[in-house]
């Protein structure tokens, strides 16, 4: 079973946090399933434990012996246990399980088709209504305060079991808990969330910030390609109709990336303020990776 760290509160954005599922074999499966049976060790271990391939490949020996990657075959892979499995694929098409869409893009690997391919979003494929302008206005509003709170519950659940947290990231979020002006969670109009932003703008800074840090993953570049995003992203789609094209917006120059700057203009983090803040609060003071 795959474990998963639900947060609920109420507000628009209501659900899980993606970044904050615990396993995510879901969306980055290991190329084999690992199982420890307390069993003796052989001493002529496989060569495919603990070697990785990429999602979709799994991996098989060559001619020599030697660990290699190779596509997997949609057959191959489990079936769904329940609609929950299932996920709707770019080419509007429901698949069974992540397992047999990545399976399927990389058995379409060099063609126009597979490139096109990625997952996106979770559950069967549905009519995901057009975001217009208005709309795609007022996402950003709503995902400041959801991420927010997403921080905050956090906290609460840090101070009952530690772990979700490290000690810097209690710090900065703490300040924010403590506040006796903090907007609590609650279904708020746009008007309300616009209002608050602009009242209480530092409080936002850092929920956004730390997102970017959690995303930013597969590697740490200060870059987010469009499978770092997906754990973000493609839970939200099916709540949120905007979420496909407020992270197609974010990317200015259509590099097929979101870049730091990119991410915080997309939210509404000034650029003085962000300058401001990288002086004052390293990257990596940010992220909490700071040793």
């Amino acid at each position: 079973n795959i474990a998963l760290f639900f947060i609920f509160f109420q507000g628009p954005l209501v659900g899980v946090n993606p970044v904050q599922i615990r396993a995510t074999v879901d969306l980055y499966p290991r190329s084999r399933p690992s199982y420890d049976t307390g069993a003796h060790i052989s001493e002529n271990p496989d060569p495919c434990d603990n070697f990785r391939c990429k999602r979709g490949k799994t991996c098989k020996l060559n001619e020599k012996d030697k660990p290699s990657c190779v596509c997997q075959q949609a057959t191959e892979c489990p079936p769904s246990v329940n609609d929950f499995d299932h996920v709707c694929g770019t080419d509007n098409r429901t698949y069974d399980t992540s397992c047999e869409l990545f399976a399927t893009k990389c058995n379409l690997e060099g063609t126009k088709k597979g490139h096109r391919l990625h997952l996106d979003y979770t559950g069967s494929c549905k009519l995901i209504p057009q975001c217009v302008d208005t709309e795609l206005v007022q996402f950003p509003l709503r995902m400041r305060d959801w991420l927010k709170n997403v921080l905050l519950q956090l906290y609460e659940h840090d101070s009952v079991t530690p772990g979700f947290l490290t000690p810097k990231q209690r710090f900065r979020v703490k300040k924010i808990f403590d506040s006796e002006r903090r907007l609590q969670a609650g279904d708020h109009s746009v008007e309300l969330l616009a209002q608050d932003f602009e009242k209480n703008y530092n409080m936002y800074i850092y929920p956004v910030h730390w997102q970017f840090a959690q995303l930013d993953q597969h590697p740490s570049d200060r870059y987010l390609a469009h499978s770092e995003l997906a754990p973000l992203r493609v839970p939200l789609v099916p709540m949120e109709h905007c979420t496909s094209r407020f992270f197609q917006e974010c990317d200015a120059d259509k590099d097929k990336q979101v870049s730091f700057k990119e991410w915080t203009t997309c939210f509404g983090i000034k650029n003085g303020e962000k300058k401001k803040m990288h002086c004052r609060i390293p990257y990596s003071w940010i992220s909490g990776n700071h040793k």
